[in-house]
């Protein structure tokens, strides 16, 4: 079985990742890249690390260049996709990993992207956990529309939606402060940013609950608990590449014990793949996720404070965007889940 698919928005970060996955997904067969402003160039000299395809050209982003594929994945910016996706076919697989079709709350939409709703697809987060029971992946199965997370928000659903769902903390006191790569940014952003602002410092950005992903965070986390709840969030931009460490605070409800936290973890993620519960003093770091798709989380309680801590570890371009999409489509064609991802990292 051989199943072809084609990037839109190759030449970027997103683009690039997905690339890489494809070229070690046994049952993929890459048809059109294609691109904006470098149409016509090869992926050799935009994407030098997949040799497999250095001889592949990008072509203009075009319904009549994505249409004749089994899957097509859209790594573009905001709007692009809904514009492009509303003309492919209905029976094409449309995997979006930017924001058009992530939020369900078209009035918060509205607000973080000043642009008009164009509704929501199913959310391709299927470990979440749910206060209705069970884990979002049974929604995935045999959809033709998947809406890929922002990779913040990956960073903190997973660390925190287990601790809502048992009841465990408290949905109105919840700050999340991400040391963010650069190549969060996109890769035009990022060679700014790393010239500019990052070699050497660090700096907040989307400060005061500003920040697009804060919604979609506070509508993973409401599934979760089975009740709205409020997130201050604020990314780091700090000098690496990729990857994000989130450290995530929130007040216990009167059911907490760190004992009782833990088993919650563990019988939530102790069977995922993709999602590693650290024993008891271990700590997450990015360094030890870099090009997995892995989610690692740690769990502790600060008395003195009574705040619980969750901190987590995600690469942004695998876990947290290129990697989800192929775990995502796994799970819609009815693939093995793990098929071309790897949870095995580098030493640090």
């Amino acid at each position: 079985m051989t199943i072809q698919v084609a990037v839109a928005g190759a030449s970027g970060y997103v683009g690039g990742e997905l690339l890489r996955l494809i070229a070690a997904h046994p049952m993929l067969d890459l048809g059109a890249v294609t691109g904006h402003s470098n149409v016509g160039q090869s992926l050799g000299l935009l994407q030098p690390h997949i040799p497999e395809f250095a001889d592949r050209v990008l072509v203009e982003t075009s319904v009549e260049n994505l249409a004749g594929h089994e899957v097509v994945f859209l790594a573009l910016p905001h709007t692009k996709s809904a514009e492009l996706a509303a003309q492919l076919p209905t029976h094409v697989m449309v995997i979006d990993c930017g924001a058009d079709f992530r939020l369900q709350d078209a009035s918060a939409w509205e607000t973080y992207y000043q642009t008009a709703h164009s509704g929501s697809w199913p959310y391709g987060l299927p470990e979440l956990t749910l206060a209705t029971g069970g884990k979002l992946r049974t929604e995935l199965r045999e959809v033709r529309r998947l809406a890929i997370p922002g990779c913040n928000v990956t960073a903190v659903s997973l660390a925190l939606a287990p601790a809502f769902t048992a009841g465990l903390i408290e949905p109105d006191d919840v700050v999340s402060v991400l040391s963010v790569g650069t190549s969060g940014a996109g890769k035009a952003g990022s060679i700014d940013l790393l010239a500019a602002e990052v070699l050497g410092s660090a700096r907040a950005y989307g400060v005061g609950g500003t920040h697009r992903h804060t919604p979609e965070i506070e509508q993973n986390l409401s599934l979760a608990a089975g009740k709205p709840v409020t997130v201050s969030m604020t990314p780091v931009l700090v000098p690496m590449s990729r990857g994000i460490l989130a450290v995530n605070t929130a007040k216990p409800s009167s059911r907490f014990s760190l004992e009782h936290l833990r088993d919650v973890y563990e019988n939530a993620y102790g069977d995922e793949s993709f999602v590693q519960l650290l024993p008891e003093g271990q700590l997450p770091r990015t360094a030890s996720v870099l090009g997995t798709n892995n989610a690692q989380i740690s769990l502790a309680f600060d008395e003195h404070a009574q705040k619980v801590i969750v901190v987590s570890a995600i690469d942004n371009l695998v876990k947290g965007t290129a990697g989800a999409a192929i775990q995502c489509m796994n799970i819609a064609l009815g693939l093995t889940e793990q098929v071309g991802l790897s949870s095995i990292g580098v030493a640090p």
